[in-house]
């Protein structure tokens, strides 16, 4: 059966997030995007899953992705990409209320949407470490509460430095995860199979 996902009008990641997904139960999923880069992240996804791509430009506002599991390469590439990190589980860092160098405007933006997908993950990461500004995410009012207790509630571990909360003065404010030390954030990384830090 084919799976059709209208993606036009949503930000980046959803149509990737949406495709994998679909990708886990269907043989075939067609993929509708509105622009050039959204159509070339999700052919790059089904490339990468080992799925055949077609990709048509219907208009100028319309490209159809076609992905065809065209062997037992793109279910595995879906099964070794749900699958635990070899070694132990992930930990995501986040030193930073921002992602990236440059404008801070789109770097709150960036990591607003990194931490929103981390929530697609399959699984989810173990645990998150918040340092420096990257402790601000966790206080009251911050844009990415919402997610950050949603993660919280699905068994995720959020680590805030307390060094870090005592020198910004939030450790009352913090609304998500709980101060933590350096030994508890070592220990975590030392077990990690996969870090990332954005």
């Amino acid at each position: 059966m084919t799976k059709e996902i209208d993606a036009r009008g949503l930000s980046c990641p959803q149509p990737v997030v949406l495709t994998k997904k679909a990708l886990e139960t269907e043989r075939e999923v067609i993929v509708f995007v509105d622009n050039d880069i959204a159509a070339e992240n999700v052919k790059r996804l089904g490339a990468n899953m080992g799925c055949t791509v077609t990709v048509e430009q219907q208009d100028a506002n319309t490209f159809r992705l076609a992905l065809l599991k065209s062997s037992d390469t793109c279910a595995l590439a879906v099964e070794e990409a749900l699958s635990l990190p070899a070694g132990g589980p992930l930990v995501v860092v986040i030193g930073e209320n921002r992602m990236g160098r440059g404008n801070d405007e789109l770097g709150y933006i960036l990591i607003r949407s990194f931490i929103h997908t981390l929530l697609s993950l399959d699984p989810l990461p173990e645990a998150l470490i918040f340092f420096n500004t990257g402790v601000k995410l966790t206080v009251r009012g911050s844009d990415v509460l919402d997610d950050l207790q949603e993660l919280e509630a699905k068994g995720v571990k959020l680590l805030v430095c307390g060094t870090c909360a005592s020198f910004f003065d939030i450790s009352r404010d913090i609304a998500a995860g709980g101060v933590s030390n350096m030994y508890d954030i070592v220990e975590t990384m030392k077990n990690a199979g996969k870090i990332i830090a954005p």
